[in-house]
């Protein structure tokens, strides 16, 4: 929904008379109420009220704090980037146990500010608050939070910020354990100007034994093409020249459209869309990465030379105690196959060491894949115990001193391949999507290659949001130095 017609419907709405029941014109009428209120408490304080969203996790949750920063601007609130603002708002990751426990951590520091701000509000929302158990603590030993909400409700955060700027004094919960709502029309605040965010699902029916994502988000349901080709259009008429596609398994969209259609073919449809420069999409997963989508990947240009694979073990034997549905063979062919296609291409994928019943020899198969496949980068892992989690109940832990020893190998070994995959561009003149000035020096700007390594070169801000042609001077293990070529 472009900004005129936002605009159009917030001057029609009458906060005197009932909410309607439909969305998103529910949130818009909520966000109008939350905005007369708010207004009301900064003349009282003097000032205008801030806030703050931390993001912890994936980058589908990073873009659903790209819409509660954006429902929170239109509501009158200033954007900080300090924890000590009015309204700090988490977005929560639970995939690690971890995570949990830093949540509670910081959730100590946000008290004290709070006791020294009367107009202040804490709010944590995300995959972390769909746990039962969460709740039941945050209700138990943290009752100066004033609002908990789920994954399935972040839609409805307008309406749940007016309930909790009338109600400062109250705990307010709203988690839900599923719904068919995929709501997209409502304000976003990206954090580049130039490239987005776009999910095209939501939820994983996948249930690796590892992983508590299916719980906390729900069964696959995905988005109309229609409905995610016109928010492109939007975001591009918007001035993005970059989109990446999100879903916990992209490969497996439109299985569950009332008429199906394929991610190859979704694909097929985004690359068509003029002025679209180039489409990213993440994550894939190995057993359902069709022959299609390497064909369509290897035809349009615009499609990134990037694929992230994750691999989590090169053990069959520890990949089906994961529930993984793939062998070594078969992520080893589907490797064979995208570089006969796509031979330039930037593989990236995510490692576990130390699963439960992991061996030595279980050990040196994850070796011996990272050998053969050569990733330009991994995200490697330490396993830890996921309550909720079938592997959280297994019994063969490994002893965390072999792990360690598992990981520093691995990460040794990731490390040199990755420089030397790396460095294979050097030399060469490459586009560049550039997206910052350099943060350790200003005479410098930072930007991405399409397979998503990173190249700083001396410029300045008014290059931000180009796509230029650089020359790679050097390679800096994992990203290069390099000199704009100047086109005519």
């Amino acid at each position: 929904m472009n900004n005129q017609s936002y605009e159009q419907i917030i001057s029609s709405i009458d906060t005197r008379k009932p909410a309607p029941e439909n969305e998103p014109f529910r949130q818009y009428y909520f966000i109008e109420r939350a905005r007369r209120r708010l207004a009301e408490i900064s003349e009282r304080a003097g000032r205008p009220l801030t806030f703050n969203v931390v993001t912890f996790g994936c980058q589908m949750n990073a873009r659903d704090s790209e819409k509660l920063r954006g429902i929170l601007e239109e509501i009158g609130y200033r954007k900080v980037e300090t924890e000590d603002a009015d309204l700090v708002l988490y977005n929560t990751c639970t995939v690690r146990e971890n995570a949990n426990t830093r949540v509670y951590g910081r959730l100590g520091k946000l008290h004290s500010y709070k006791k020294k701000n009367p107009h202040m509000m804490i709010g944590l929302c995300g995959c972390m608050m769909q746990e039962d158990h969460v709740v039941t603590k945050l209700k138990e030993s943290y009752r100066f939070v004033n609002l908990i909400f789920g994954t399935h409700n972040i839609y409805k955060a307008a309406e749940l910020i007016s309930e909790a700027l009338d109600h400062p004094d109250r705990m307010i919960i709203d988690i839900r354990q599923s719904s068919d709502r995929m709501m997209e029309q409502l304000p976003v605040d990206r954090k580049y100007p130039f490239k987005s965010g776009v999910n095209i699902m939501y939820g994983c029916n996948n249930f690796c034994s590892y992983c508590i994502v299916p719980y906390v988000r729900g069964r696959e349901k995905s988005r109309e093409p229609i409905e995610i080709i016109q928010e492109i259009e939007g975001l591009v008429a918007d001035g993005v020249r970059e989109v990446m596609l999100l879903g916990q398994n992209v490969n497996s969209y439109g299985k569950t459209l009332e008429n199906p259609v394929s991610f190859a073919r979704l694909l097929e449809q985004v690359v068509q869309i003029d002025g679209l420069d180039r489409v990213r999409f993440m994550t894939s997963h190995p057993k359902d990465l069709s022959d299609e989508l390497i064909e369509v990947m290897a035809k349009y240009p615009k499609i990134c030379r990037h694929l992230h694979l994750p691999l989590q073990s090169g053990s069959t034997k520890i990949l089906k105690d994961m529930n993984r549905r793939y062998t070594k063979e078969s992520y080893l062919a589907l490797v064979d196959r995208i570089r006969a296609a796509i031979p330039d291409i930037s593989l990236t994928t995510d490692i576990i060491v130390g699963y439960p019943g992991e061996t030595e020899d279980d050990f040196l198969e994850t070796l011996d894949v990272v050998e053969k496949v050569r990733y330009d980068s991994a995200f490697t892992f330490i396993y830890s115990r996921r309550s909720g989690t079938p592997a959280a109940s297994m019994e063969d832990q490994v002893p965390e001193d072999v792990v360690k020893d598992r990981f520093d190998r691995l990460l040794a070994l990731v490390q040199k391949t990755g420089r030397e995959q790396t460095s294979r561009f050097t030399g060469q003149d490459k586009d560049v999507l550039v997206e910052q000035v350099n943060e350790q020096d200003e005479s410098l700007v930072t930007g991405r290659m399409d397979n998503n390594i990173v190249v700083h070169f001396p410029g300045d801000g008014s290059l931000i949001g180009k796509i230029v042609t650089v020359h790679l001077d050097e390679c800096h293990g994992f990203y290069y130095m390099g000199h704009r070529i100047e086109t005519v």
